[in-house]
């Protein structure tokens, strides 16, 4: 069993290329008992982005604070809190901050969060 809080956890910096002001606490995963998949929390500054990237693996989102917007495959969709997405693997994608503080879950497949 696993259970906690988010402010308990250290956030990771995101310093990769294409990011700005994003950070990461994961939050359950393989360490947890959850084998093969991950679940992450993403801050975004007001002015952060994901870089847009795409890798093989799929991804459910789901938005907890904030408002921003999600590029996917050529199209851009406003997001809010309660907003979710499904991202196939393959696809382009990015989520960026739009004034404010940007926070999502992102569950992943294990191999997506090495």
């Amino acid at each position: 069993m696993a259970v906690g809080h988010e402010r308990e956890l250290t956030g990771i910096p995101m310093n990769i290329p294409g990011a700005s002001g994003a950070t990461k606490k994961v939050l359950v995963g393989p360490n947890e008992g959850w084998d093969g998949w991950v679940m992450r929390l993403f801050i975004l500054r007001a002015d952060g982005a994901t870089p847009r990237h795409t890798h093989p693996w799929p991804h459910i989102n789901y938005i907890v604070r904030g408002k921003g917007l999600l590029f996917l495959d050529g199209e851009e969709a406003a997001v809010e809190p309660g907003s979710y997405a499904y991202i196939p693997g393959g696809s382009e994608h990015q989520f960026r901050a739009a004034g404010e503080e940007l926070t999502f879950i992102c569950i992943v497949p294990e191999e997506g969060d090495k």
